[in-house]
């Protein structure tokens, strides 16, 4: 039974890998088009690590300027965001590059989750300058936009869709020589500073792509500490939230010798390649650094200890996921920030509407983690030990729900947002929030009749995956409030679901239960085949009314 369940979750973890998940951060995709396997080999037999120089120290700043000259560059681009452009790191960078001689030029219009329009604007800047090598300050969204700027300034002739990874773009490899990128990074989330990644929205089908490569990786990342100490703390909570999911979701993702297909040349490996022996000693310890000090660093700003340590757990998360790769956390976060309405974190300063990423990923974690268990209980009970749960007595069928529980209770101490209520979205959104979980096919038509097509082939659809996060998640979210106001301080577990605080309140073990043979099992397809994966997922999610999610059947 075990080995069924456990073959159930590699089984849809393939299928989103098989699927090309429009984001390559967070998938085992890759840009490049893919080969085919040697004759007689359908899985991997092996795993590669690329990752960039890294540099750590309190004040490290000053040294790019040296850097820079050191690389022989006389004409750099600085480039950040408007709010940074006035802040101590940006300021330390430019005295840095003046005391050295090095000409610069800054461009601080990078937009804060870039779309492909904030990315083409920088790269017609960026060719007009003719730079021979850049500095990015700022977090994922500065580095992101840089790493494209100097790809497309390379390969001036090239289409913006031409490098953009399929199937939104054609996944062209990267064939080009770039000029020197130093990452500055100030937020500590991302790991952009260490992976050969770019990421953004395409706005004309407001879905999260982007571009894969180990080229575009920077030459050198500048980890310093000093830089989080001008983080407010919901900053700091949600780029913490971003390092937690990379640790958990690259630990637990399917082992790189089950990826499929194995390539037949080296270059068509993909850049995230499942767990593998390396990457898991790095997401290990970046999880034991998240555990110890994440709160710390959002509640007291002037701890620089906390805020220095999740600066390196970000580094040392981006070499685990960006070598491994990560799953589902990721993947249904993309519709939650990519369609936002009129939602604006707190300690953003933005001019547009915003839910930050790590939030995105992290709402739906502790469902994803009950689910993928199966694969590899051991692994989600070590990682529940890790972030303070007593699995002494732990049985191995328990390991999704206590790791569940334990993320609960971690993300109501750092007082996440309750749901997706809170962040703006209401049941008339969960259709676009369902289709833009799927991984996107250029002309490919989202359709009542589509949903049918799966459910009755009996495949592990995605869709289910995120109809049982919006029922965990629920459940989650009305416990804190019923917590709330009954004065506790403290949550109520039981058996790895919740226990009610409250009668009518909190979803029955039967019908997750039932979701989850929908997921697993043929048992039930047929009705659900009669009820469109739309509804299915409203029901799940809906949260005006008191009244439990009753059986589809």
């Amino acid at each position: 039974m075990a080995a069924a369940a456990r073959a159930r979750v590699a089984h849809l973890l393939r299928q989103l890998q098989r699927a090309a998940c429009q984001c390559p951060t967070h998938s085992h995709t890759y840009s490049q088009a893919p080969g085919f396997a040697p004759s007689g080999i359908s899985t991997d037999y092996a795993f590669e690590m690329a990752v960039s120089n890294i540099r750590y120290g309190a004040g490290v700043t000053k040294e790019v300027g040296m850097d820079l000259q050191n690389m022989g560059a006389k004409n750099v681009c600085l480039m950040t965001d408007k709010n940074l452009s006035q802040l101590p790191p940006v300021q330390m960078v430019m005295d840095s590059l003046v005391k050295n001689g090095i000409n610069f030029k800054v461009y601080d219009n990078v937009r804060v989750e870039p779309t492909d329009r904030s990315f083409m604007e920088a790269i017609e800047f960026v060719k007009r300058g003719a730079f021979d090598a850049y500095v990015a300050v700022g977090g994922g969204s500065t580095m992101d936009t840089c790493k494209a700027a100097n790809l497309y300034a390379s390969s001036p002739h090239s289409d913006f869709l031409d490098y953009v990874n399929a199937p939104i773009g054609k996944g062209k490899p990267v064939s080009v020589p770039l000029k020197p990128l130093i990452a500055v990074p100030t937020t500590s989330g991302t790991g952009s500073e260490t992976t050969g990644v770019a990421i953004f929205d395409y706005e004309h089908l407001k879905v999260k792509t982007g571009i894969a490569s180990r080229a575009i990786k920077p030459t050198l990342g500048l980890i310093d500490p000093l830089h989080t100490l001008h983080m407010p703390d919901r900053v700091v909570a949600n780029s913490g939230f971003d390092v937690l999911c990379h640790a958990l979701e690259s630990y637990t993702a399917l082992p790189y010798h089950m990826r499929s297909p194995c390539p037949s040349n080296p270059i068509t490996r993909p850049a995230y390649q499942g767990s593998n022996p390396i990457s898991d000693i790095w997401a290990v310890h970046a999880l034991r650094i998240v555990a110890k000090y994440l709160k710390r660093a959002v509640r007291n700003p002037d701890d620089l200890e906390a805020r220095s340590n999740m600066h390196l757990a970000s580094a040392f998360a981006g070499i685990g996921f960006g070598n491994a790769g990560v799953h589902l956390c990721h993947g249904m976060s993309y519709p939650i920030s990519g369609l936002v309405k009129t939602y604006k974190a707190k300690d953003y300063n933005v001019d547009h509407p915003l839910v930050p990423h790590g939030l995105s990923v992290v709402l739906t974690s502790p469902a994803v983690f009950t689910f993928t268990a199966q694969m590899s209980p051991e692994r989600h009970l070590e990682t529940a030990e890790i972030l303070g749960a007593d699995t002494c007595t732990a049985r191995i069928p328990d390991a999704g729900p206590i790791l569940a529980d334990t993320l609960r209770k971690f993300l109501f101490d750092l007082d996440v947002d309750d749901g997706l209520a809170a962040i703006g979205y209401s049941s008339a959104d969960i259709p676009a929030l369902v289709k833009g979980t799927l991984p996107q096919q250029e002309g490919s038509v989202f359709s009542e009749r589509n949903n049918r097509a799966s459910i009755l082939d009996q495949t592990p659809h995605p869709i289910l995956m995120v109809a049982t996060a919006a029922l965990c998640t629920e459940a989650s979210n009305r416990q804190r409030q019923a917590a709330r106001q009954a004065g506790k301080n403290k949550l109520i577990f039981q058996a790895g679901f919740l226990k009610p605080l409250e009668k009518n309140i909190y979803i029955s073990n039967q019908n997750i239960s039932f979701l989850r043979r929908a997921v697993y099992q043929n048992e039930h397809f047929h009705s659900l085949a009669d009820r469109p994966a739309e509804m299915l997922f409203y029901e799940c999610a809906k949260s005006s009314s008191q009244d439990l999610f009753q059986c589809p059947c």
